[in-house]
Order: C-alpha cells, then structure tokens, then sequence
C-alpha cells in the first residue's frame, strides 16, 4: 500500500469517526414536526412559522467540554427571529453559556448576542457583528468551557473569553452538568432595534440549518465523569488557553465587531462595574 494511499484511508476514517449523526446525539424536543433531520443524520433543519417555532437538545449532559456547530442563520429578511445555541443545566439556579443570533432586515447584519449565567445570574452580556455572512454558507460556532475559562468562537477565531474568577469573588460555572440546545424562535417584541422591526410572516417559515455537531466533552452520567482525572492528555481542551495568536484575534474582533459591552455599560451599573470588568 502507497504511502498517499494509506494518508488517505486514515484520513477518510477520522473524517467517517468525527461525523455527527443527529440521530444519535440530539432529541428534537418542540415544534411538532418543525424540526427535522434529515440526509441520514447529517443535516438538522429548524423552522418557525406564525404558529410556532421549534428547538432540539443534546441527549448527553456535559461537564466541562468544547462544542462545534455548523450552523447557516435564516436568510433574507429575518427581523424578529432569534436562533440560540448554548449551554444550560437544569433547576432554578441553573449555570447558562449563550450564543444567540438576532436576525435583522435583509441587507443589515445579524447581532451575536452572549452571555454566561451562574446559579440563575447572568447580566454579563457582550454583542458582536459579523465579519461576513452568516446566512450564506454553514460555518462553525464553538463553545470551549474548562475548569480555568469559557471562549466563544466563530470558525476557530475568539469572540470573547469569560475567566474563572472565583478568586475575585466572581461566580463560574464548574459543578452543574449541561446539555447543547438550540432553538428558532419568535423574539419580535425585543430581538431587531429594541422591538421596533417586527416579524414579517409574508416571509415564512423562517429556517436555519445545522451540520456537523462535535463534543469533544466530558459526559456525565449517574453522578459521574466519562473523563479520566489520570489521562488529561486525551482531552488537551480541558487546559486550553488562548495562544497569542488568539489573543490578538480576539482584540482584532473586540475592536472592530463588538457593538455592546457590559464592562463598559457604566449608566447600567452606576454603584461600580462588576468585579471581572476590572481584572487584568
């Protein structure tokens, strides 16, 4: 066997072994039959109609992973129409790690909207444009969450990073199990301008699209990690950090794309900005 040969086969078989197969690792759990899945797997479509919207969840809880989503946002005209995708574990004091996408008129760009939420508490949102569009083609959203930091990415370039901080007295989310969820939804009262452009129903059904969902993740189930505390090597995210390339990215994204920040909302928090908005 040729060298190219072999390189080809092992090739192939990571492609084949990383694919994600909708029916396996994801319940579609409202919408009554507005979200589908579809091409054996390998492609999820959720639609909102004036009736209703639709949304899916992961079937593993995760403690601690990294998420990759190819999503394509609902093209054209879609003002008043949210796509999320994020994090949540259970109860009334639950933990949350927010990626929403606030649709707009055609022509005018998408808002990514995120946010982290600790035992119920959020409030720690910062907005962003996109460098391109989001309607065109699928392109991978991520969500890294370890022990030491959460990072937010968009085809591998960061948004934003959100640090443990515990030692400033700030909450981080590291003991409540999460699932992937993601959802199309009616938001016209707030999504586009604050409420002002409302949703167009001549333009329905309203439909994004979502392929290749990876977790690379620690799975939690009965009470117990699938991760092993004595192999940290096999889960390199678990102590990933921004290199400094990234962290060049991130402030060329910071600069240039980043349309709201709470740490500098100081007419929000007029008794002093919160704690993490001061660390260096």
């Amino acid at each position: 066997m040729t060298t190219s040969l072999l390189l080809s086969l092992l090739f192939s078989f990571v492609i084949l072994a990383s694919a994600a197969d909708f029916n396996q690792d994801i319940d579609v759990t409202w919408g009554d039959g507005r979200g589908k899945i579809l091409e054996n797997g390998n492609l999820l479509t959720l639609t909102l109609d004036k009736f209703s919207g639709s949304g899916f969840q992961s079937k593993n809880q995760y403690l601690f992973g990294k998420i990759d989503m190819n999503i394509k946002l609902v093209p054209g005209n879609s003002a008043g129409t949210v796509t999320t995708y994020y994090l949540r574990s259970e109860g009334s004091t639950w933990d949350e790690i927010d990626f929403e996408f606030l649709g707009n008129l055609s022509g005018d760009p998408y808002t990514v909207h995120t946010n982290v939420y600790t035992q119920g508490k959020g409030e720690k949102e910062q907005q962003f444009y996109l460098w391109f569009d989001p309607t065109k083609d699928f392109h991978t959203y991520s969500l890294l969450w370890n022990p030491q930091r959460i990072i937010f990415s968009v085809d591998g370039t960061p948004l934003r990073e959100f640090k443990d901080l515990e030692s400033m007295g700030v909450a981080f989310p590291k003991s409540q199990p999460m699932r992937v969820y993601s959802s199309l939804w009616n938001a016209d009262d707030w999504a586009t301008r604050g409420g002002l452009v409302k949703t167009d129903w001549s333009q329905a059904p309203f439909t994004a699209a979502y392929r290749n969902y990876k977790a690379d993740a620690c799975v939690w189930s009965s009470g117990k990690s699938s991760c092993s505390s004595t192999s940290p090597s096999q889960n390199a995210w678990l102590s990933q950090e921004l290199d400094i390339t990234s962290q060049e990215r991130l402030k060329w994204v910071q600069k240039n794309y980043m349309i709201y920040n709470y740490c500098t909302d100081t007419k929000r928090f007029p008794q002093g900005l919160p704690k993490e908005c001061t660390a260096p």
